[in-house]
């Protein structure tokens, strides 16, 4: 029996397919809404012309950029999809002509379209038994990207891809539709910066800086040829192969199509091909890692403002979405930190020589008032290689390593999840704060032992660090002096709880399950070592919770940005629970504890410091009483020492700026700094300040009222 009848009904099938798809395409490009009723789907009509309303003001995927505090240096920018949005009037008409003769010859003769493709490709496919030439018109493929870009879950994304007649229908529809709202000059500028190039080059934009480091309105006819020939298959025409074989191929095709549209000579375009394809590949930097070496320590801040943008609600949801928006929203945002302060910052924690030590000395700079992250500095550099650790090659190091030296991208300072270090006694500050707010004066009396048994907080017996503490305390002396056991009476009589809420008022968050276990209501009132500073805090909470305190009692939450604005140029906003809309980046403050509290605070504060309170008397010695003659100008504060001295601390502050600096070992808190080492953290405050504030007029803290003194 002959098999010729059925391999001739074999070859019948794929042109009676081809056939049926292209009866579907013209009935679809002459009756748009028969065809996709006669498909059997009334709500689809619905759901067609709706999407066609959300792409007439669609916008799609856009680069966000990070600038310095000038508002015009870029560090670096977040994006899945490099783009950046080009108005059509900013891209050469070399690169406009290119793309009609490379993917649609009739683009200002159809509408939307194009019957004479449809036939065009229904032949060609027919003779190839397959499918070896699409219709598919400028407008079709922008509607195409469009829906992909404007998907939001994964059944979305799947049928605005699926390779069915369906989905083509629908595409179809919408393309007419939408040439009925938008001119061709708008088809045609949204088609150019929705085009993937390759090479992660989302646009035209991002195409002409990867490819050739210049402007979309820089194109020569050649480049634009370049370009427009790698929309069909970047892979396959990619000119930066080794072999330029068809990419020169694919240009050339272009070059010829543009002179038959009269768009070029055809001496013009024979020179053009002759021209070999110059390339000047640039490789734009992405997300924190990527930030200049030069500016490497502000890798940290960077690292921070992402996790803050995760935690604002004007950007979506959940975190996710917020990232997400991050790297599609196309923001511009501008960096609250402020150059001579972070390099001041830098020099006096070593970021420079000090990097190859387990210790990490890290500092944070805020600005009272404001909330506002002025520097953010640590003795390691900015960097998610392990080439230079000492520990990458430890198998038994563990997963931690990247924690450790001289490289990493841990939030040291905080805004991330890190727990933080022992604070030890700058804790202090939150009882006396709720004991003053509570209306009980500075010269509050206690006859401090050297050991002290609480019957408050069930016989716990805490005892001072050296016995000349002992003796008649206020809080001026008792704060200069960090008497433990003048600072556990007093958190007695304001109530423990007090103190806790107070911290988390000024920002304290707890991260461990133990300071969660002993904050909650349940337990607050029992935490006698509370203000001893047993807890984990972070630098950046200790420097906006002592600048709460600088600001007379009004807390701002830290804030790494001086402005962020949306893709159109206007400031992002988002709204208040009160339906008050108001700026992401504007200071969000609220007084936490009276002016006159904090004041007298302040005033006991100038005791460790060597400075002289405005109202009291220090008695005789403090913890750290060189740092007035290093600043210069009145300064407040608080050393920090864990037991065994594992973590050291020192917070300082002036009326301007408020400075928190650690040292400890982020990867083994066993690991002891020890006494020798408790001056860093005093140094690094004091020297920050002294050179952030050199050349400004000197502030003097306003002194407490008479009646809070006692």
């Amino acid at each position: 029996m002959s098999n010729r009848p059925l391999a001739a009904a074999g070859r019948l099938v794929p042109l009676l397919r081809a056939g049926l798809i292209a009866g579907i395409v013209v009935a679809a490009a002459a009756y748009p809404a028969v065809a996709v009723t006669g498909i059997g789907a009334k709500a689809t009509a619905h759901a067609v012309e709706s999407k066609t309303r959300l792409l007439t003001t669609a916008l799609p995927a856009e680069t966000s950029y990070l600038y310095a505090p000038d508002g015009k240096t870029v560090l670096t920018m977040f994006f899945e999809e490099y783009r950046q949005y080009t108005k059509l009037a900013d891209i050469s008409p070399n690169m406009q002509q290119a793309i009609v003769a490379a993917e649609d010859n009739r683009f200002y003769q159809h509408h939307g379209v194009d019957p004479k493709g449809v036939a065009r490709a229904f032949v060609a496919n027919a003779r190839s038994s397959g499918v070896s030439q699409g219709a598919s018109t400028l407008t079709m493929q922008y509607v195409r990207m469009a829906l992909r870009d404007s998907a939001t879950t994964p059944r979305e994304v799947q049928e605005a891809t699926a390779q069915t007649p369906m989905r083509k229908v629908k595409e179809m529809r919408m393309s007419v539709d939408l040439e009925k709202e938008l001119s061709k000059e708008e088809i045609l500028e949204r088609y150019l910066n929705s085009a993937y190039f390759g090479h992660r080059a989302y646009g035209i934009y991002a195409a002409s800086e990867i490819f050739f480091s210049k402007t979309p309105k820089e194109l020569t006819a050649v480049e634009a040829a370049t370009l427009a020939g790698l929309v069909k298959s970047p892979s396959q025409y990619d000119p930066a192969s080794s072999d330029q074989k068809d990419a020169t191929a694919r240009r050339n095709y272009v070059l010829d199509n543009m002179a038959r549209l009269g768009y070029l000579s055809p001496d013009s375009a024979q020179a053009a091909k002759s021209e070999p394809i110059r390339l000047r590949l640039t490789y734009p930097p992405n997300d924190c890692a990527a930030v200049p070496d030069k500016w490497n320590s502000w890798g940290f801040l960077c690292d921070y403002l992402k996790n803050w943008w995760s935690a604002q609600p004007a950007f979506g949801d959940n975190r996710l979405q917020r990232l997400d928006k991050l790297r599609r929203g196309g923001y511009r945002i501008v960096l609250s930190m402020d150059p001579k302060i972070q390099t001041a910052a830098e020099k006096n924690v070593g970021t420079e020589g000090n990097t190859g030590s387990p210790f990490a000395n890290g500092i944070v700079v805020s600005e009272p008032g404001t909330g506002r992250v002025k520097a953010m500095a640590v003795n390691r550099r900015y960097s998610l290689s392990l080439d230079e650790n000492p520990l990458s090659s430890n198998p038994e190091a563990g997963p931690d390593v990247k924690a450790n030296y001289p490289n990493t991208v841990a939030p040291l300072m905080g805004g991330g999840d890190l727990p933080g270090y022992q604070a030890g006694s700058t804790f202090k500050m939150f009882p006396m704060l709720a004991a003053l707010d509570a209306g009980m004066p500075l010269n509050t009396v206690f006859n401090a032992p050297h050991s002290y048994r609480s019957e408050v907080y069930d016989g716990w017996q805490p005892s001072n660090a050296s016995g000349a503490m002992s003796g008649t305390q206020t809080m001026w002396s008792g704060f200069g002096k960090s008497v433990n056991t003048y600072f556990v009476w007093l958190e007695e009589q304001v109530g423990a709880e007090r103190a806790v809420r107070l911290a988390e008022q000024l920002g304290l968050r707890w991260r461990t399950d133990v300071d969660r276990d002993h904050a909650s209501p349940a337990k607050a009132n029992k935490w006698g070592a509370f203000t001893l500073g047993v807890s984990d805090a972070t630098p950046l909470e200790m420097a906006n919770a002592y600048a709460a305190v600088a600001a007379d009692g009004r807390y701002c939450e830290a804030l790494p940005v001086n402005a962020i604005y949306n893709r159109d140029g206007t400031p992002a906003v988002y709204t208040t629970p009160g339906g008050i809309e108001r700026e992401v980046a504007k200071p969000r403050c609220r007084q936490v504890v009276n002016a006159d509290a904090a004041r007298a605070a302040t005033d006991a504060a100038r005791c460790p410091t060597g400075d002289t309170p405005a109202k009291g008397s220090c008695g005789g010695w403090s913890t750290a009483d060189s740092v007035r003659g290093t600043v210069g100008r009145p300064v407040a504060g608080k050393t920090g020492t864990t037991d065994s001295t594992r973590s050291a601390w020192f917070v300082g502050y002036t009326p301007e700026l408020a400075a928190a600096s650690f040292i400890s070992d982020p990867d083994n808190p066993f690991n002891a700094v020890g006494d020798g080492q408790s001056q860093i953290p005093i140094a690094a405050v004091a020297n920050t300040l002294r050179d952030a504030l050199k050349g400004r007029p000197v502030r003097d803290f306003v002194p407490p009222s008479d009646r809070i003194v006692g």
